[in-house]
């Protein structure tokens, strides 16, 4: 990768010294002028005469996001946030008393307190697989939990709290052997590495932008196996997701966009189209091994660092590099980086309680790396971590 270009057409390099892209990372250029150009088209000619105007290329969105996994255009919807994309294949299964949904330990917020809705109003079981030996979700385990009352696997590829990345296509293939429909929150790993749906076998995926395909705040999508989609009913529905049929009957699409609804961030579809075709021309694979590579960089650095204490779990660790300082005072640590225009984030145990608690966190450093990062840019970084630590001393 030419990385001095890169740094070139990312205008935000200029600025700052930004660790925080599983958080939201910088756009590039293209991405900008996208989205900002429909934005003004709006303002110039009105919304809805931009959007019939750009009809063809706000379509090219679903082509251009299918490639990215390796899916197809017709199972792809975009959805305002991954959130609300995870929330569309979740709330969408019927679950009965007895029914159990199989997780991680290491499994976000946002999703383990919709499993404790559901499981409030329906009698349904959460079942917590333990992790491995590495702290990854056991694999084994999992498999061993599996019987008729087995209604959903629902898992994060990679959790907010950490490096790890759970062996999704192992879960997969546990998942399609038992024919239990399976959900994968890939909001932290789609645009950071490779990943194909046939390959990892989800029946359902959600994904955001803004995180590391380097898209608007405001967009994610959901893919939907046309297999899995045809036999269910979205949680709502207005009159993009069907059709009125007649005074008392609807017909509810036969593809994932089922799952939209009619109001979408026009804008942000076309950066996001233009953020997954940039990283697609890269290439996920040579994206993935600068990631690692320079996630790996900065953990050595880190490590040099006395009263570091480095968190990330995992046989195989991704560009998120989380650590614990042996005086605390993260937040404050935090705060006195952003004051030298260095980003990072903390993730607290409200974030992935089972997994924080269990392993006697209560939060975090987060520094998460992007292609755009450089080793300069980390060793910037420790030097005013340690000056940020005397000084709060």
């Amino acid at each position: 990768m030419d990385i001095t270009r890169l740094r070139d057409e990312t205008p935000g390099c200029a600025v700052v010294n930004h660790l925080n892209n599983a958080g939201s990372s910088l756009p590039t250029r293209r991405t900008l002028d996208a989205t900002l150009d429909h934005l003004r088209l709006e303002a110039e000619i009105g919304g809805y005469e931009a959007a019939d105007q750009a009809h063809e290329r706000i379509e090219a969105f679903y082509p251009s996001a299918a490639r990215l996994i390796g899916a197809r255009p017709d199972e792809i919807a975009f959805i305002e946030n991954a959130t609300r994309a995870w929330d569309m294949a979740f709330y969408s299964l019927d679950f009965a008393p007895g029914d159990r949904i199989l997780t991680c330990r290491s499994e976000y917020s946002s999703n383990y307190i919709s499993y404790l809705q559901v499981a409030r109003r329906t009698g349904a079981e959460i079942v917590p697989v333990p992790d491995d030996a590495q702290g990854q979700i056991d694999v084994q385990a999992l498999a061993d939990r599996l019987d008729k009352r087995a209604k959903l696997i629902s898992i994060s590829h990679v959790p907010t709290q950490g490096g790890l990345v759970n062996p999704a296509a192992a879960v997969g293939k546990v998942a399609r052997a038992a024919g239990v429909p399976y959900l994968l929150d890939a909001c932290q790993s789609v645009g950071q590495m490779p990943v194909d749906v046939d390959a990892i076998g989800c029946d359902f995926l959600s994904a955001t932008g803004r995180k590391y395909l380097r898209g608007p705040r405001g967009t994610g999508f959901l893919y939907a196996r046309r297999e899995t989609t045809a036999r269910l009913e979205p949680v709502f529905l207005d009159n993009h997701a069907a059709r009125w049929t007649g005074a008392s009957a609807y017909e509810v699409r036969d593809d994932a966009r089922r799952f939209e609804n009619w109001e979408r961030y026009y804008g942000g579809i076309l950066g996001l189209a233009a953020a997954m075709d940039q990283a697609t021309a890269l290439g996920l694979d040579a994206i993935w091994t600068r990631v690692q590579a320079l996630g790996g960089a900065l953990r050595e650095r880190l490590a040099r660092v006395p009263g570091v204490m480095l968190t990330d779990l995992g046989a195989v660790k991704c560009g998120i590099v989380t650590f614990a300082l042996k005086e605390g005072k993260h937040e404050a640590i935090r705060a006195a980086l952003r004051e030298r225009s260095i980003n990072v984030s903390i993730s607290t145990k409200f974030s992935s309680r089972l997994d924080m608690d269990g392993r006697g966190l209560e939060d975090v450093i987060r520094a998460s790396v992007h292609i755009y990062n450089t080793e300069d840019e980390f060793d910037r970084f420790v030097d005013a971590l340690q000056a940020a630590r005397r000084a709060l001393a």
